[in-house]
């Protein structure tokens, strides 16, 4: 009887199986670089046109602490998605990257018409979407299983410079269709594209997981050490190298990951730019950021090394934020968001650095440490600097047409002298300095001896932090897939 039960349960597994992978690998010719690069480009585009609307519906939604409302919301979907991502990670080495790319684009996509039919509902969505929200982390995955080693940090940067691309554009022709048409138009909008994206995933992309990958792991029981999102904090202190980078990571992005949940938000209330400007400044630093970072950080880890790559990285990071902390004159933030583009070569510098210190077989570990990282910092960075900016009593006060600089009159001159006009990016500033101090222990070569275990991997796929599975019944701890959204 126990035989023949679990001949039924096998053929039911199977069963499963043909029908999630029927049509072989599924999409249109094979998996490539180029269709993960049409995803990203497709999603962020959906979101870079809400730019204006965004700023809109959430004053309008929360009249009182706007910003630390913001944070709130944003910081729960980072704590959401740093939670959930190991168990997707997982799971998708076993069912496929398609499948979860799938998953990850649609709920990600999924608040988007709600903006103007239910706010309250748009932002609860968005808060509990980070449960899914993980489509970097995925597509990463993706890129590693089509890649060989030397092609690696080549692909990466192109998606990287891609959801730059996508940010170029979009916000300047969001806030054009909403002073023309109305905030509702570009909802829709918005909302075309992210459906064009959905069906591009589900018609046209490949399955990348190779078919004997999925073969071998069907069925292979996911344990808790698998989906724990604590379990590569834990391996921090195994290596004195490790726990180095991992610090570094830490101070660099919590600020980071604050500063891009309310910058837009900081940019209308304090320096009073109009969505026009705003749109021309994201547009600035995206051309400004995608020439960083496939000219000068190739340059610059030729010329200077990996080490003083990542060192320069985060003086240009504390820079532009001391820059928007003390600055309160257009011409300043615009200066400052021109360092802040060279300041992006930051975490690809440090990922190589990783990558040419660890041992092929430890690199599943070692990235998803980093990973882990800045999954924990995308969900308390958000909240911290919402904190900060409620602290000091900055709100939004007015969200309706910004008026030039010699007619607004302030809301409180004496404050604007003897209060620093961006607090929370001075605390970035002072967080990005320490992270700099610590990075000048971190030694240009170094083996790291962190344990892993003897896990399958796909080929090309060795220096991936999603790739590393464990073999059918293995009690051995893997890191899976971890969140890299950042963005």
């Amino acid at each position: 009887m126990t035989e023949e039960k679990n001949q039924k349960e096998t053929s039911r597994i199977m069963l499963v199986k043909k029908i999630l992978m029927k049509d072989g690998n599924g999409g249109v010719g094979s998996a490539s670089v180029t269709h993960a690069v049409v995803v990203i480009f497709l999603e962020f585009f959906a979101w870079g046109l809400l730019t204006t609307p965004m700023l809109t519906v959430l004053h309008e939604t929360f009249p009182q602490h706007t910003f630390l409302m913001n944070g709130l919301i944003q910081g729960v979907k980072g704590l959401l998605s740093f939670m959930s991502a190991p168990l997707i990670g997982a799971l998708s080495d076993v069912w496929g990257r398609r499948s979860f790319l799938l998953v990850t684009v649609f709920f990600t996509c999924a608040p988007i018409p709600l903006m103007r039919l239910s706010p309250w509902w748009y932002f609860a969505l968005i808060s509990v979407s980070g449960i899914f929200s993980v489509t970097f982390s995925v597509i990463f995955a993706y890129v590693a299983d089509v890649t060989e080693e030397h092609e690696r940090s080549t692909a990466y940067g192109l998606v990287s410079a891609t959801f730059a691309a996508s940010l170029v554009t979009s916000p300047a022709i969001g806030a054009y269709l909403s002073a023309s048409y109305g905030d509702s138009l570009v909802v829709l909008v918005a909302t075309i594209i992210s459906l064009v994206d959905i069906c591009f995933v589900l018609l046209f992309v490949p399955e990348s997981l190779p078919e004997k990958m999925r073969l071998t792991s069907w069925g292979a029981p996911i344990s808790w050490k698998q989906a724990d999102p604590f379990a590569s904090l834990r391996k921090v202190g195994k290596d004195s190298t490790v726990l180095l980078i991992c610090i570094t990571v830490f101070l660099s992005y919590l600020p980071e990951a604050g500063q891009y949940s309310s910058f837009f938000l900081y940019l209308r209330q304090v320096i009073n730019f109009s969505s026009a400007t705003i749109a021309a400044f994201i547009a600035m630093v995206g051309i400004l950021s995608i020439i960083a970072q496939t000219v000068f950080l190739s340059v610059l880890m030729r010329s200077i090394g990996n080490k003083n790559t990542v060192l320069l990285g985060l003086g240009f990071q504390m820079l532009q934020l001391a820059w928007y902390g003390f600055g309160s004159e257009p011409w300043m933030i615009w200066a400052a968001g021109a360092v802040a583009a060279m300041s992006s070569i930051t975490f690809p510098a440090v990922s190589t650095l990783v990558s040419h210190s660890a041992d092929p077989g430890q690199q599943g570990v070692v990235q998803g440490m980093i990973t882990g990282i800045r999954g924990l910092c995308n969900g308390l960075g958000p909240a911290l600097y919402g904190f900060i900016f409620f602290l000091f009593n900055v709100e939004l006060n007015d969200i309706g047409p910004v008026q030039s600089d010699e007619t607004t009159p302030p809301q409180d001159p004496a404050d604007k002298r003897l209060v620093v006009p961006g607090p929370p990016f001075l605390f970035g500033a002072c967080a990005v300095l320490l992270a700099l101090i610590v990075a000048l222990f971190i030694p240009e070569h170094h083996s790291l001896a962190v344990k892993t275990c003897n896990a399958r991997k796909p080929s090309g796929s060795a220096s991936s932090p999603q790739t590393v599975a464990p073999a059918p019944g293995s009690d051995e701890d893997i890191e899976p897939l971890l969140q890299d959204s950042t963005v």
